[in-house]
């Protein structure tokens, strides 16, 4: 099974090079996603050898880096695509546990939620609100049982990713993900990872630090993503992952 790892990037400076020289020794074939930023992170980049990388000339946004992520898979020859944060919230040695989980799932996600770990730390209150409603209501809605919709650490079969058209460029990516894994049948299985607020006053930036326009917007892309074009399903190999749906 061949993995690459996407991370990315958007003025990481401070993270950028612990995280790269802690997922080198979990895995050899990196991607990063350098999403425009300005604080020295693509100099730092400039001197890690033997990384694949993507450069966007400016900031897009969380779901931009990583529909570029997916694209680049997609047209590659790994079998697995991980995708992590580079905010030191996602631990590589856990990367592992995602591939022992995916042999019969399409995706894999990491949930904060799902089990305590003695390393946790407490979640903004805002935050944990809105992710627990949004997860309650797709839950609902797709019967998924799900404990954390917004996690970032993801493993995705290649073929998965085929059966996706993601366009949401902003925060609320995920969510269109979940939406678009649904309505394509994709088999789902979470996996715990221990829940690290190392900033807990990181914002996310103009109108998203206002709690109530975040939730708004998320639900927006929910009811957008219920429209969607996808490429054809193709049936899946066996029943969901228990659990799961």
């Amino acid at each position: 099974m061949r993995v690459l790892t996407a991370i990315p990037v958007y003025n990481e400076a401070k993270h950028v090079r612990e995280v790269l020289a802690e997922v080198r020794q979990y895995t050899p074939d990196i991607l990063v996603v350098n999403d425009g930023s300005t604080d020295g992170t693509a100099e730092l980049l400039d001197r890690e050898p033997g990384l694949l990388r993507i450069d966007h000339p400016q900031n897009r946004g969380y779901g931009a880096a990583l529909i570029s992520a997916f694209a680049f898979a997609r047209a590659s020859t790994f079998d697995v695509l991980v995708t992590m944060d580079c905010d030191g919230q996602h631990q590589p040695e856990r990367i592992s546990v995602l591939l022992e989980a995916i042999h019969d799932c399409d995706i894999v996600s990491g949930s904060r939620y799902f089990r305590d770990f003695r390393q946790d730390t407490p979640a903004p209150t805002d935050r944990r609100f809105i992710n627990a409603t949004i997860t309650r209501e797709i839950n609902a809605k797709y019967g998924f049982n799900l404990t954390d919709t917004f996690c970032g650490f993801k493993a995705y079969r290649r073929e998965a990713l085929e059966k996706l058209n993601i366009t949401e460029r902003g925060w609320g990516m995920p969510l269109q993900l979940w939406v678009q894994a649904a309505r394509q049948e994709l088999r789902v299985k979470e996996i715990g990872v221990p829940r690290l607020y190392l900033d807990p006053n990181r914002a996310f930036g103009g109108v998203m630090n206002d709690p109530e326009q975040r939730l708004a917007y998320y639900r927006a892309v929910l009811a957008s993503a219920e429209r969607d074009e996808l490429p054809a399903a193709r049936a899946a190999a066996c029943c969901p992952c228990p659990g799961t749906r």
